[in-house]
């Protein structure tokens, strides 16, 4: 390419960064930032790694981690299962009057709660009640100067904060996704009895057996999984990144909820090939 065809091409690419309201200083300043907070995420990954070979010294912390996210939030997944599975019973009672064998209710249900709405829902709910209060919590010790005490006496965060957070969530979100599942389920059968004519109890089982897979379930579990590390390990992250005093925290516990929402959708996205694929 010639030298004048080469600063056309540099020419158009500072119109459109003047167009898009960038500068090149800007530009590069927050690729810098990206690169840093992705690598300070990765050591954040490989201190979490050292950690667990030493089960005794997280163990409890843990354990109390799953009690105060796991039965805490049982009662707002349910609702929020209950709540989604009758929204599907309502639309399939608006959409299949006609032509459509109503067991596909059943099928369509099962199908809807297992795969998606179990998993999505109850974590919408625990970013809300978890990842906000996880990055609340840390963000205000880390502007109170707790994290550095907590260094100054010999104590290591990663330790006392984060693993039992992350492992908490890793034991109990497979668990309240199931059960959203059922939940989801059952008032989708109650609701879909209710209100479509001619629906019965062994139409919509028919059709729930028509659909039902183990991997489906399996599938459910899966993302449970990766979505509660997903969200308790960014909840901690950016929690522990916290500065700039009250208003500091409440921007860092609205980055967390921002963050960790944009994930969890990115990954019910890359995570549907994984369905198909079995």
């Amino acid at each position: 390419m010639s030298d004048r065809g080469a600063g056309a091409q540099n020419f158009d690419r500072m119109t459109m960064t003047r167009k898009l309201g960038l500068r090149t200083p800007d530009v590069l300043a927050a690729g810098r930032r990206g690169l840093d907070r992705i690598g300070r995420a990765s050591l954040l990954v490989v201190a979490i790694a050292r950690v667990l070979p030493r089960p005794r010294t997280y163990v409890n912390a843990t354990l109390h981690q799953a009690y105060v996210q796991g039965v805490r939030s049982l009662p707002l997944v349910m609702v929020m299962a209950a709540l989604g599975g009758a929204v599907i019973a309502r639309q399939a009672a608006t959409q299949f009057q006609g032509g459509v064998p109503l067991w596909v209710v059943g099928s369509m249900a099962a199908a809807s709660v297992i795969t998606e709405l179990g998993p999505v829902l109850t974590a919408l709910v625990l970013i809300g009640r978890l990842g906000a209060s996880i990055a609340a919590e840390l963000g205000t010790m880390k502007v109170t100067e707790q994290i550095d005490a907590l260094y100054a006496v010999g104590r290591d965060p990663v330790t006392f904060l984060v693993v039992p957070r992350v492992l908490g969530s890793l034991l109990v979100v497979p668990a309240l996704v199931i059960i959203a599942d059922l939940v989801g389920i059952l008032a989708a059968w109650v609701v879909g009895i209710a209100s479509i004519d001619g629906l019965t109890t062994a139409g919509f089982v028919y059709g729930m057996r028509w659909y039902f897979r183990p991997w489906a379930l399996w599938f459910s579990v899966i993302k449970a999984a990766i979505f509660g590390l997903t969200i308790t390990f960014l909840a901690c992250f950016i929690g522990l990144d916290g500065k700039g005093g009250a208003e500091g925290v409440g921007r860092t516990t609205t980055a967390a909820v921002v963050a960790t929402t944009l994930a969890i959708m990115i990954w019910d996205v890359v995570l549907v090939p994984l369905l198909g694929a079995f």
